[in-house]
Order: C-alpha cells, then sequence, then structure tokens
C-alpha cells in the first residue's frame, strides 16, 4: 500500500483564473484541475490517496515529502512553479512523478528531477506504474499505445477536493476535437477522434456534484461538440436530470463556432442550462483564420458576426478566444480586433498573442522557418517572431486592445446590448421549467435576489475605485429595471465581479493608467493606455498545455 498525494501548483493570474474577482465570491480559484479527483479514482483502493492544490491551500513540502508517492501536474503556465514544487520536493528526498499537458508536450523540460513520467493519458498507465512500483520494477516513461476508452473513466473523486473554496465545478463530458488548427495542442493529446462519456458516467457525475454541493459548473470539455450526433444524445440525458433536480445546476462550456449551424444542437444546450459557452473566433481576418486552419470559421454563408448573434440570440452568452501575432497580422488588427467585438457584443473575450506550444504544426512550422524564440521566458511575452510586425510591436498592441475591451463604458456598453436593448434571453429553459411550479419559481426568486444583494455588497466593499463602485450600480439598476428577472440580476453582477478582474490585469499591463483616464475622457471615447515594460510572462495567452 502506498500514501500518495496528488500536487496541482498554483497559476500565475490570468483571464481563466479570476484572481481579482475571487475575494468579492469569497472564494480562492475559480475551478479544480479535473485531472485531480480523476487520478484519485483510478487509484486502486488499497492505496490512501490526498489532493493538494496550491490555488486553495499553502504546501507543506515536509508532509508531502512523507507520502510514498507525489503526483504533480501542470500546464504551461504553470512551468515555473512546477520546477520550484519539484525541486523542494527532490531536497526532502521525495519520490516525484509528472504527468499534464506540459510534460507531455515538453518532455524533457525538467531533466533528470522527476522519477518517472506520463505522456498523455493515463487511464492505463497510472495503475500499471502503481502495480510496477510495488513490485520494485517502475519504468521512467509512461506513455499509452491508445487513447482511451472514455467508457472506461471512472467517476472522478470530487468528494476529495475542498470544493467549498472554489467557484465553479469541473466536469467531462468528452475528449477530442476534430478540427486542424494550426496552433493547438489539444489534438497533440487528445487526438482528432472525440470520444464521449456513456449517458450512466455523465448522470453519475452530476449526481456527484450535486451531492457535494455545487451548483455552478464548468464542463471543461476543449469542444463540447466535436461529435455532435452522440453528444446530443447526452444532451437529452442532462436536461432529464435538470428537470428531476429543478434545474440546479448552471452550466459552461467550450464550443466551435458551427455550432450557431445546428439550431437542434443549440437549442438542447439551452435546455440543458447552459448560460455561457466559450467559442475560439480567433481573429476576424479571414486570411489569418485560413492560414492557422481555423476552417471551420470561414465556411460560406452566415458571417462570423451572424454566427455569434444566433447563439446570443438563442440565449447563450458568448465568450470569445482571441489571438493576435498570425502572420497575415499587421498593425492594423488591433483596431479590428477592438471593432469587431463591439459589434459582436462580446464582453468576455480572452485577447493572447500567438505562441507556439512544442508538438504542435505551428511550433513545428516556425521552427523549420527558424522564427522561435526557445528561452523559456521569451522576450516580450511570445515566442514567435512576427511577420508583419515587431515583437514589441505586438506587445504594445496586445496590451491595448486588452485594454480598450475592458474599459467600463464599453465593456457595460456591450452587455446592455444584450441584456437590455436586445433583451436577450437568460436561461430560458429554466425560466419556463420555473413558471410551471409557481412556489419554486418564488423560492428561486428570493434566494437570487438575495445572493444579488449580498454579492452587489461584496462587489462595493471590494472595489476601491469610486468611479467603477458608480459604473456598477449604475449599470445594474438599469438591467433592474429592464428586466425585473432576479437571476439575470444575479448574472449581471457576476459580470460586474468579472469586468473588475479583467480591468484590474489590464490596468496593471498598462502601468496603473486606466481609471484616471476613464475619469476624464468622455463616455463615448476609448482611452489607449501605453503599454508598461513586459515582464516575460503570459497572463492572458489562451493556451492549454
Amino acid at each position: 500500500m502506498a500514501n500518495i498525494a496528488f500536487v496541482n501548483p498554483r497559476f500565475e493570474t490570468s483571464y481563466w483564473g479570476l484572481e481579482y474577482a475571487l475575494p468579492i465570491f469569497r472564494k480562492q480559484a475559480n475551478m479544480p484541475v479535473g485531472c485531480l479527483p480523476l487520478l484519485a479514482a483510478l487509484t486502486p483502493a488499497e492505496h490512501t490517496v490526498e489532493l493538494v492544490d496550491e490555488c486553495v491551500e499553502e504546501l507543506d513540502y515536509d508532509r508531502l515529502a512523507k507520502a510514498d508517492i507525489v503526483g504533480l501536474t501542470g500546464m504551461i503556465v504553470q512551468r515555473a512553479r512546477m520546477r520550484e514544487i519539484l525541486v523542494e520536493l527532490k531536497k526532502r528526498g521525495a519520490f516525484v512523478v509528472i504527468g499534464g499537458p506540459w510534460i507531455t508536450v515538453n518532455e524533457t523540460y525538467f531533466g533528470d528531477l522527476a522519477d518517472a513520467i506520463f505522456i498523455g493519458e493515463a487511464e492505463e498507465t497510472w495503475p500499471q506504474f502503481l502495480e510496477e512500483w510495488k513490485q520494485g520494477k517502475h519504468k521512467y516513461r509512461y506513455e499509452q499505445a491508445d487513447r482511451t476508452d472514455m467508457a472506461t473513466v471512472p467517476t472522478p473523486r470530487h468528494d476529495l477536493l475542498k470544493n467549498d473554496r472554489y467557484l465553479f465545478g469541473a466536469l467531462q463530458f468528452s475528449r477530442g476535437c476534430p478540427f486542424q488548427c494550426e496552433f493547438c495542442d489539444i489534438i497533440v493529446t487528445f487526438g482528432r477522434r472525440p470520444r464521449v462519456k456513456t449517458h450512466e458516467q455523465v448522470i453519475a457525475e452530476l449526481d456527484k456534484l450535486y451531492e457535494t454541493g455545487i451548483r455552478e459548473v464548468f464542463v471543461v470539455d476543449d469542444n463540447l461538440i466535436g461529435n455532435k450526433r452522440v453528444v446530443k444524445e447526452v444532451l437529452k440525458v442532462v436536461i432529464d436530470w435538470q428537470v428531476r433536480h429543478d434545474y440546479a445546476l448552471s452550466l459552461f462550456t467550450e464550443a466551435s463556432l458551427d455550432l450557431s449551424e445546428d439550431q437542434e444542437l443549440l437549442q438542447l444546450m439551452i435546455d440543458a442550462n447552459f448560460l455561457a459557452v466559450f467559442v475560439g473566433v480567433e481573429s476576424p481576418s479571414e486570411e489569418s483564420l485560413r492560414e492557422t486552419k481555423k476552417l471551420q470559421n470561414v465556411r460560406k454563408g452566415a458571417t462570423l458576426l451572424d454566427r455569434i448573434h444566433t447563439i446570443q440570440n438563442a440565449g447563450l452568452d458568448v465568450w470569445c478566444g482571441m489571438i493576435v501575432g498570425f502572420d497575415n497580422d499587421d498593425v492594423d488588427i488591433f483596431d479590428r480586433q477592438y471593432e469587431f467585438l463591439i459589434a459582436a457584443r462580446v464582453t468576455q473575450s480572452s485577447v493572447g498573442m500567438l505562441h507556439a506550444i512544442p508538438k504542435t504544426p505551428l511550433h513545428a512550422r516556425l521552427m523549420r522557418e527558424g522564427r522561435l524564440d526557445l528561452s523559456d521566458t521569451p522576450e516580450c511575452g511570445t515566442n514567435i517572431i512576427p511577420k508583419k510586425m515587431t515583437r514589441e510591436v505586438l506587445r504594445d498592441g496586445y496590451v491595448r486592445v486588452m485594454s480598450d475591451l475592458v474599459e467600463p463604458v464599453s465593456f457595460f456598453d456591450r452587455l446592455d446590448a444584450l441584456y437590455v436593448d436586445a433583451k436577450i434571453p437568460y436561461a430560458p429553459a429554466r425560466v419556463v421549467f420555473r413558471r410551471k411550479h409557481p412556489w419554486k419559481q418564488f423560492k428561486a426568486g428570493v434566494f437570487d435576489i438575495t445572493r444579488a444583494f449580498a454579492l452587489l455588497a461584496s462587489l462595493m466593499w471590494h472595489v476601491k475605485e469610486p468611479v467603477l463602485r458608480r459604473e456598477y450600480r449604475k449599470r445594474v439598476m438599469r438591467v433592474l429595471l429592464a428586466r425585473r428577472d432576479p437571476g439575470l440580476v444575479l448574472y449581471y453582477l457576476i459580470k460586474c465581479a468579472m469586468h473588475y478582474h479583467l480591468y484590474t490585469m489590464a490596468n496593471t499591463l498598462a502601468g496603473g493608467r486606466m481609471v484616471s483616464t476613464f475619469e476624464v475622457t468622455p463616455a463615448t471615447a476609448s482611452p489607449r493606455p501605453a503599454a508598461k515594460a513586459w515582464n516575460g510572462a503570459l497572463p492572458m495567452a489562451e493556451v492549454s498545455a
């Protein structure tokens, strides 16, 4: 029997992390990484397991070193912290194995510090390693010969997590994506054939999340609709579960833009109570989309804007992933990105500089062309050498467009364009359900408005800038008068908190100039603060490894 500790390092501040907003929600992290509870479920019962997430608790190196095996995971943005943790554990003589996205694409990064490494999925190799370790004959490198059969994946041990410290729960339906975007490592790690869990598995995970008290869940599939036919059947099962549980879970996810072309699928997501979907739009430039093989976004027919509006008008808030720095991008791309997102009415947009991840087609191509910075902390925050601008121009333009997008008037004008002007539906399936059950509707309304008042009070307490507090109060009152929906008012306040996070990030990068600029700028203007000196970090880059 082994005592095993699985460790997830803390993240640097990022778009996804919501670090500046978390105190407003009285939480310590946005959501747990899915591999920790899954690895615990894959571990035979003869072993004891502890899950340690540095995002919600301090690491006790001496205690960790007493474990027989320490499993360390991490993504590209965690690599520096992974090394620090690994060095400290090895000083104490710990036996450490490493898996996860970063080691999968860069096997030699940690040199000989690890006692074993796991490449790619580990549903087969982790139990295999434990059996070989017990016999004293484990190998250094483990990699599955075949992709995991998702029907064999056990229900993750969500009960071992400190769930009350997270804003969202995490749930996975599928792995893999059928597309071939040049910059993406998902198809490297999980392949292009989407694999989906069975109905029974999905229901078991929903039950487990519900039992632990989680009510907001991010479905972490990199493309939920990769296998549309199978996912439609899974969504029907989720809808039945929601009805039985009074639409208890609010769901969020990621999907490709071709969701807009399948009305049945879009309606099923609405009926399953998905409230928002993150879509990889990447660029308003068709040349850049073709360059990076994002061909699903350049199909004939509806425009990019039309497709986004179709999803929004159905009742899903659209969050976008956007990238600057493609070979076809020149200095005009920054204004084009900003203008596109204004027209798209998108508030949550993770703008990032293009970054070449090892093992991706982009990395291989730029390596051949001699256009890669191979240092661990590349100059100006990206490892690519752009074609039509310098890296300094790319960096400054990136910071500028990110700052413009979170300027308060611009941000909330886009939000109001959705919920006040266009009056797009909010959680329409849940609304229909509650109208059929007046008592449940009344209780839910009281609960939502109570949460909304508490969140408003917390927002006013934590946000120190008077100009922001005034803007939040004014906008919340406007949506309240226009819609009189307690659930929507609560969601709007959540968007205020998310704005504060994005605004604070952008203000930090822009050298602290944004609040003062906003205070003296006419409401219709968009301030363009200068970028501060770059520290080599990737605070907003949306890379999955």
